[in-house]
């Protein structure tokens, strides 16, 4: 029986330890590659986009979607995150939008082009990468 005990109580202290996790403790001399996940969405290729293109051509332009809406396609995601040398996460999200296949508008990280009514062409023009907040340690 005592042996049983001590078996239990082995099991249970080491599934408790799961659960920890060291502080994240910056140590100067160690170098953290940078990681880069997502489709990368340049100005030049938000410049190339018109109104009315079909999906082929923005597929061609952008990239493969990270997501493709599952009602119907009409919407597709492109998502870049940055995390550079231990430093506070970027992101940028876009959004292009279709109506019967052809491209009807772009949505996210994104700032027209001039201001509305100047005579612009209506580009787009990425907006600053917001910072993620860094995860919180129970």
């Amino acid at each position: 029986m005592p042996r049983f005990l001590f078996l239990v109580a082995v099991i249970a202290a080491l599934a408790g330890c799961g659960g920890l996790s060291l502080p994240q403790v910056a140590i100067p001399w160690v170098y953290k590659i940078d990681i880069k996940q997502g489709n990368v969405v340049t100005q030049e290729m938000l410049a190339k986009l018109k109104p009315g293109m079909d999906k082929e051509k923005v597929r061609f332009v952008l990239g493969t979607p990270l997501i493709v809406s599952a009602f119907g396609g009409d919407r597709w995601d492109y998502i870049y995150s940055l995390e550079s040398g231990g430093k506070a996460r970027e992101q940028r999200r876009i959004s292009v939008f279709f109506t019967d296949d052809r491209l009807h508008h772009v949505e996210g990280d994104v700032v027209p082009h001039g201001p509305a009514g100047s005579g612009s062409s209506g580009g787009l023009q990425l907006k600053q990468a917001r910072e993620l907040p860094k995860p919180v340690s129970p």
